[in-house]
């Protein structure tokens, strides 16, 4: 199993509108692709007026991450309405092995 992670900062005022656009472009992206095994999506408020975002999903393999990602699968995706919401973004993504997964 591999596990795909990255980050991203909005303004903390419109982080709850972000999750939500995110859940209909990006988490939903990631449950019509064969091989994907779920996801998750974190927010840290950092206090600064910012909050950090950190999506990760699981996914059987790297291929089935080319057929969300593309040939490239060390680069982010991107939505059309991302500008609006992130002041600051990881333009690609870290992949790690799965050696252990409780739960």
């Amino acid at each position: 199993m591999i596990a795909r992670m990255w980050r991203g900062w909005v303004r903390t005022e419109k982080a709850d509108d972000y999750v939500a656009y995110i859940e209909r472009t990006g988490l939903a992206g990631y449950r019509e692709t064969p091989g994907n095994r779920g996801a998750e999506m974190w927010v840290r408020d950092l206090g600064d007026g910012r909050s950090e975002v950190t999506t990760l999903s699981w996914w059987d393999s790297l291929d089935d991450i080319r057929g969300f990602a593309g040939d490239d699968i060390s680069r982010a995706v991107f939505y059309a309405e991302d500008d609006e919401y992130l002041v600051d973004r990881e333009a690609t993504v870290t992949h790690h092995e799965v050696v252990r997964r409780v739960g």
